[in-house]
């Protein structure tokens, strides 16, 4: 399995109000070395998070203990700018399986859908009505139901559909990155493949 399977998500958390984050503000260039998925949630938003002298700065939100979770909430056109797939790798590797934005840029989308994190897009008023409801309580959960594809604010009792394809839906219940799904239907493939004209 590529990584874990994602169905059900009920978690806290962690709000991040900026819009147009790009990738390079998520993991900047410098960081982006390794070749495997491993170690770069140490430096996930690393400039926002940190001083030169690698002493934390704390007013960000990663370094608020008050906000934690598996669920970051972001800004309008999250993920912008260059095609990193670091991007993605970072935000899973720093333990989030959902990033919540009104907008995210198309590549960025897909590479979260590739590694297991799942891109959540909802309406700005809703988003706004998530921001409200950390605000007043950090400790609000929130429940993202991916078989009925709807996110739901606990607190409120309030909830929103959202949409995702098919093949990448089945492929997060299961875990599967490309490879994998491939993997899992090589016999069909044979047994097609056998039926074709020589």
């Amino acid at each position: 399995m590529a990584y874990d399977k994602f169905n059900i998500l009920n978690s806290t958390a962690v709000p991040l109000p900026i819009e147009n984050v790009d990738t390079d503000q998520i993991i900047p260039a410098r960081f982006l070395k390794a070749t495997e998925r491993k170690g770069f949630g140490d430096n996930l938003f690393r400039d926002w998070r940190f001083y030169n002298d690698n002493q934390p700065k704390k007013d960000f939100v990663l370094n608020n203990k008050n906000f934690e979770g598996k669920i970051l909430v972001a800004g309008k056109n999250f993920g912008s700018g260059s095609s990193r797939e670091h991007a993605a790798w970072a935000i899973y590797d720093y333990g989030f399986r959902a990033v919540v934005s009104s907008f995210f840029a198309d590549i960025f989308r897909n590479n979260c859908l590739n590694i297991g994190v799942l891109p959540v897009q909802i309406s700005n008023d809703f988003l706004k009505e998530i921001f409200r409801t950390i605000e007043k309580n950090p400790k609000a959960k929130f429940k993202i139901d991916l078989p009925n594809q709807q996110i739901v604010n606990i607190l409120n009792n309030t909830n929103e559909k959202f949409n995702i394809s098919l093949y990448k839906k089945e492929n997060l219940l299961n875990g599967y990155d490309d490879i994998d799904f491939l993997t899992n239907i090589k016999n069909d493939i044979t047994t097609f493949a056998k039926k074709l004209p020589l």
